[in-house]
């Protein structure tokens, strides 16, 4: 969506990265995209919103100009947002499960804008949340099912009435089963995607804990020749926001230095 909106407009830009991938940043911007971070910043023209989605009150000073707007939220972002909106008006206190500074977080938090919200990463913050009446849970779409089902569960004896939305992308977690299961298979393992992005660093973290020699790479320059050594068979996967080209790019160098 936003190559193609750059193709068709002169004056554009994107109220945030548009995925964690610096590399794919970098070709919207050869292509005349700039990253502005406030709505202030937005010039006149056209906004492409990010995959990660914007706060309830940037959209509505983004509405308010005359700008034309390419929504490229994920839908399953938008899913949670609109979750956490109706639960708000419902009348529970909202638990969101995820990471407090990431994007996406802040923006659900947004939508939940009537109601007390409370954001835990793990089981421990769960466990120091207070008791209360009427509880809504939502999860940051690149969750793991297992970390969200604990927290559900410590919620459940918290509360006297409990509505869950899994809001997990659907290939986030098929994602995640795949990369265990590839990882107990090889002698070595990429996670292809950006630093910055939660959902690869979390993949990243799984295969870890089953393969100690995990490497988070974003491009196929940082594969080192020593990492190969004595190794028979090597494990690639990718974070949601990899482009199909890099992956191909490390996929590449890893043949070359399987030699």
């Amino acid at each position: 969506m936003a190559f193609d909106a750059a193709a068709e407009n002169e004056e554009i830009c994107s109220l945030g990265p548009v995925i964690h991938s610096p590399q794919v940043v970098r070709k919207l911007a050869e292509q005349g995209v700039q990253v502005v971070s406030k709505v202030d910043e937005i010039p006149p023209g056209s906004v492409i919103i990010r995959s990660h989605g914007v706060t309830f009150e940037e959209m509505n000073q983004i509405l308010a100009r005359d700008l034309s707007v390419v929504d490229a939220t994920c839908p399953f972002v938008k899913k949670a947002q609109e979750y956490a909106s109706r639960l708000s008006r419902d009348g529970y206190t909202v638990v969101i499960v995820g990471e407090m500074a990431h994007p996406e977080v802040q923006g659900i938090v947004s939508y939940a804008n009537a109601a007390t919200v409370h954001v835990v990463v793990d089981a421990v913050q769960a466990e120091a949340l207070p008791r209360m009446k009427k509880v809504g849970i939502v999860a940051q779409t690149t969750q793991v099912f297992e970390n969200f089902s604990q927290i559900v569960n410590i919620c459940l004896a918290k509360s006297q009435e409990l509505r869950v939305y899994n809001t997990i992308c659907d290939a986030t977690s098929l994602r995640q089963n795949e990369a265990r299961e590839i990882a107990r298979t090889v002698d070595l393992m990429f996670v292809i995607g950006g630093h910055a992005s939660a959902n690869t660093t979390r993949l990243a973290r799984i295969c870890g804990e089953i393969q100690p020699h995990t490497w988070h790479v974003e491009t196929a320059e940082e594969l080192k020749p020593e990492w190969f050594d004595k190794v028979q068979r090597v494990g690639v996967t990718a974070g949601a926001s990899t482009p199909r080209w890099l992956i191909d790019e490390v996929v590449s160098r890893v043949a070359e230095l399987g030699k």
